[in-house]
């Protein structure tokens, strides 16, 4: 990863700022895009090359804009992580049109927007990596989780549907759906937690960055417009009450 140039959307927080340090740690030029300016700041400070821009991603021609200074600074860039999302919740008969809109905007849309703008930068042929973080929720549901699980299951097939129109470009395009991921102190949680996970663990922002490396890797170009899930195998586990 040294030298890769790389775009880590929502690195201020969680899972987003794991990805972020680790790229950072590998001696990658990382490009954080959040909101949040307060906490990108230890990083900020632990990797003197990182970069941060504040970005409200629901405004796509912001998106836009921050990719015409990307151009101007670094050309293009090889790694684009889609990190950045709201989960948001609404009983079904308070669910407006614009609460679904603004979870569609940010979630769906803007990952969208940013992988148009990296493909029409990036060098054809060369190594480029796009990896979108979705989230089980697209396949498992609670009430109220219309929003949330529909735009999570769109940016899954956004995912393939990127990979088939870049195919031949050297860029892979690749998700992975975390499940239960905990970003505060592990002491929070509780054995039953724990025990809900054939891995007989909750997960960790940790968890998504290692495979987020994988996937990023070189050599790992034949894995392409899949989805990994990273849950513990949760998913998969029968839990009668």
């Amino acid at each position: 990863m040294k030298g890769k140039k790389v775009v880590v959307t929502g690195g201020a927080n969680g899972i987003g700022y794991a990805i972020a340090e680790a790229f950072a740690s590998l001696s990658a030029e990382v490009w954080v895009v959040d909101k949040d300016e307060a906490g990108i700041r230890p990083l900020l400070a632990r990797y003197g090359s990182l970069r941060f821009t504040k970005l409200d991603i629901s405004n796509s021609d912001d998106i836009v804009t921050f990719f015409q200074r990307l151009h101007d600074d670094w050309g293009f860039c090889d790694v684009l992580v889609n990190n950045a999302g709201v989960s948001c919740f609404s009983e079904l008969e308070a669910c407006s049109t614009a609460f679904w809109d603004d979870v569609i905007a940010v979630n769906l849309r803007a990952p969208f927007v940013f992988a148009r703008e990296f493909a029409r930068l990036h060098p054809k042929g060369c190594y480029g990596r796009i990896v979108n973080i979705a989230s089980t929720r697209y396949i498992m549901s609670e009430p109220g989780g219309e929003a949330y699980g529909a735009s999570k299951g769109g940016l899954v097939s956004l995912t393939h549907a990127l990979a088939n129109s870049l195919a031949g470009t050297g860029i892979t395009v690749n998700c992975i759906a975390p499940g239960w991921i905990h970003t505060g102190n592990k002491d929070e949680l509780s054995e039953a937690d724990h025990a809900q996970h054939p891995s007989a663990r909750v997960g960790t922002s940790a968890d998504v960055a290692r495979i987020v490396m994988f996937l990023c890797q070189p050599d790992n170009d034949f894995i392409n417009g899949e989805e990994i899930r990273a849950d513990g195998g949760m998913t998969r586990k029968m839990i009668y009450i």
